[in-house]
C-alpha cells in the first residue's frame, strides 16, 4: 500500500472523526453525572440542623451559603466575571415590608460559567436557599423548600463545568444564582432583577428550581412527574424546547395543572422566575407540589425521593443545555399574562 494512500486513509479517518465529534450529543454523558447519591451528600448539609432552617441573614443561611461557595470552589468553578466576589449583597432596607419582621442583611450568592461563542448572553438558573429558620424551638430544615432546588443546581453546574473541561463548554454563559429572601417576599431575585450584574437585555431566560424532591398527593401512586409552570406565558420557543428534551431524555410526566391562568393557587406570582418574567425575561418554573410538610419541622431530608429528585434536575440540565447552545436565543413572541 503506497504512502499516498495511506495519508489519504488517514485524512479521512480524522475527518471522519472530527465530524462525528462535532455532531455528538453530550447531553445524556453529563447530564448522568447528576445522580441521586450526589444531591443526597449535598442536601444533608444544606437542609441540617447545623443550618438552623436557614432564615434571611441569619448565621445559619450563612453557613450554608459558604457550604455551596465550597463546592463550587472545589469544582474549579468561580463567581461571575465583573462581579467581586461571590456575594451581592441584599440590604436589609431593601426587603422591609408593612407589618413584616425587620430582616437581618443577606445576600445572594452567585457562580458562573463563561460562554465559548455568545459570552455576553447569559441564561440565568436560580432556586432560593433560604428557608423559614427555628420556631418555638424546631428547627424547619427546608430540605424540599428549597434545599432540593439549591442542591440541583449545584449538580447542574457541576454537569456543566465537567463538560466545559473536557471541551464541551456552553457556547452561552450560564449564572448559577442563588437567592435568598425569597420565603419573605421574593426579594433576593427582585434585588438581582432590579440590579442586575449582566444586561436584563442579555438574559436569554431563567429557569426556576423551587420543590423538586418530593410528590403531592395528585400524584401518590406515580413520581414520575414535575408541573411545569410559565413556561409558554413569554415564549413559544422555550416551551417547545423544554418539552423536547423531556421528551428526548428524561420521559417526565410534564403537569400543566398549575399553568392554568384560573388555577387559584397562582403559583406563577409566588416564586423567584417570576422577578425574570416581570422584565419580560422567558421562564420556567420547575415544581412538585405542595406536600404535608411544606413549611412545617418534618421538611427533613429523609423524605426525599433522591432518584426523583435527580431526573428532574437532569431535565433542567437537558433544557439548560439546549438554551446555552442552540443558535438563536428563544423568540419572546408573548406578553406574559
Amino acid at each position: 500500500m503506497n504512502k499516498l494512500f495511506m495519508l489519504s486513509l488517514s485524512c479521512l479517518v480524522l475527518s471522519c472523526g472530527s465530524t462525528n465529534n462535532k455532531n455528538k450529543d453530550y447531553v445524556p454523558e453529563y447530564m448522568n453525572t447528576i445522580t441521586a447519591a450526589n444531591l443526597k451528600k449535598d442536601l444533608y448539609v444544606v437542609a441540617s440542623d447545623e443550618m438552623e432552617g436557614r432564615n434571611t441573614g441569619e448565621e445559619g443561611q450563612k453557613k450554608a451559603g459558604k457550604y455551596l461557595i465550597s463546592q463550587y470552589e472545589e469544582n474549579g468553578i468561580s463567581y461571575p466575571k465583573g462581579a467581586d466576589g461571590w456575594y451581592q449583597p441584599v440590604p436589609s432596607e431593601f426587603m422591609q415590608r408593612a407589618f413584616s419582621p425587620k430582616l437581618n442583611d443577606s445576600e445572594n450568592i452567585w457562580a458562573y460559567i463563561e460562554g465559548t461563542e455568545k459570552p455576553d448572553e447569559v441564561l440565568v438558573i436560580s432556586a432560593h436557599y433560604d428557608h423559614v429558620g427555628i420556631k418555638n424551638g424546631e428547627v424547619y430544615n427546608g430540605a424540599d423548600d428549597d434545599g432540593s432546588g439549591t442542591v440541583a443546581l449545584l449538580q447542574i453546574a457541576k454537569a456543566f463545568m465537567a463538560a466545559k473541561k473536557a471541551g464541551h463548554g456552553p457556547k452561552r454563559s450560564i449564572l448559577f444564582l442563588h437567592v435568598t429572601g425569597e420565603e419573605h417576599g421574593l426579594h433576593g431575585s427582585r434585588y438581582y432583577s432590579e440590579h442586575p450584574l449582566f444586561p436584563i437585555a442579555n438574559t436569554i431566560a431563567d429557569l426556576n428550581v423551587d420543590m423538586i424532591g418530593r410528590r403531592d398527593d395528585g400524584h401518590k401512586d406515580n413520581g414520575n412527574y414535575v408541573y411545569v409552570i410559565g413556561s409558554d406565558r413569554l415564549s413559544t420557543d422555550l416551551h417547545n424546547i423544554n418539552e423536547e428534551a423531556n421528551n428526548k431524555y428524561t420521559h417526565l410526566n410534564l403537569d400543566y395543572k398549575y399553568n392554568d391562568r384560573k388555577d387559584p393557587n397562582q403559583f406563577y406570582f409566588r416564586s423567584d422566575h417570576y422577578n425574570f418574567a416581570k422584565k419580560g425575561i422567558p421562564i420556567i418554573f420547575y415544581f412538585n407540589g405542595v406536600h404535608d410538610d411544606y413549611h412545617m419541622p418534618t421538611d427533613t431530608p429523609d423524605k426525599i425521593e433522591y432518584d426523583l429528585l435527580a431526573k428532574r434536575a437532569q431535565l433542567v440540565f437537558a433544557t439548560a443545555w439546549e438554551l446555552a447552545n442552540r443558535d438563536e436565543r428563544p423568540v419572546v413572541d408573548k406578553d406574559g399574562k
